[in-house]
């Protein structure tokens, strides 16, 4: 994540209007996505709870929301339509106004490699927030991916008999259910790198609130 200053100096010594760097649309969908997303995974480990796939392994009750089968149903699939259409909201501002392609591609493995390495020893320059680096671009498409998988294998879980050609596409029912929780595992690793990484660069939690 790289930062240019985001005051330029104008006639008389003050400093001239911030540039915009998340737009209004973009942090309303942001926002909106962030508690569909949480509401969703807290209904969704009392759901998996309910019938565990892997049966040594469940989610601590005091995590989970909903109380029971019935409420974590209900918290999932009202959450479920936020996401859907804030994600699809999110999806057509992004390509209408060319921002999916300006600030998340081009990106190659060998940028990736060496922004992580530059990372992981404390070198990445994080003074440009209106750029994002090569794992930042990998990070995001790599969560917009994600989170299309979720919907597709939640809609074999939700709706297996109208959705035939989708079920077997992930190998029947069963599958489509693991399919989930992996998503939903790699989408909480996401949240917790995020949510470090924002805490190592606080001015990206304020640019997110404020746009500037």
């Amino acid at each position: 994540m790289t930062t240019q200053h985001s005051h330029a100096a104008i006639p008389g010594g003050s400093p001239a209007r911030a540039a915009v760097i998340a737009p209004v649309w973009l942090r309303i969908s942001h926002w909106l996505n962030a508690v569909a997303v949480i509401l969703m995974i807290l209904s969704g480990w009392r759901i998996y709870n309910a019938s565990p796939i892997f049966k040594n392994f469940t989610i601590p009750k005091d995590i989970t929301l909903g109380g029971w089968l019935g409420g974590a149903l209900q918290w999932h699939f009202a959450a479920m339509w936020l996401l859907f259409f804030n994600g699809l909201f999110y999806l057509a501002m992004s390509l209408a106004t060319g921002r999916l392609f300006r600030k998340l591609l081009p990106v190659s493995p060998g940028a990736i490699l060496r922004d992580l390495r530059l990372a992981l020893t404390g070198h990445l320059a994080h003074d440009d927030l209106a750029r994002y680096n090569a794992v930042q671009k990998f990070a995001y498409l790599f969560a917009i991916v994600d989170l299309i998988v979720l919907v597709l294998s939640g809609l074999v879980i939700w709706k297996s008999v109208q959705f035939p050609h989708l079920r077997d596409l992930m190998g029947g029912y069963d599958n489509a259910r693991i399919v989930h929780f992996v998503a939903m595992s790699l989408l909480v690793a996401f949240i917790v790198v995020h949510v470090a990484m924002v805490a190592l660069v606080p001015r990206s939690l304020l640019t997110m609130i404020r746009g500037r």
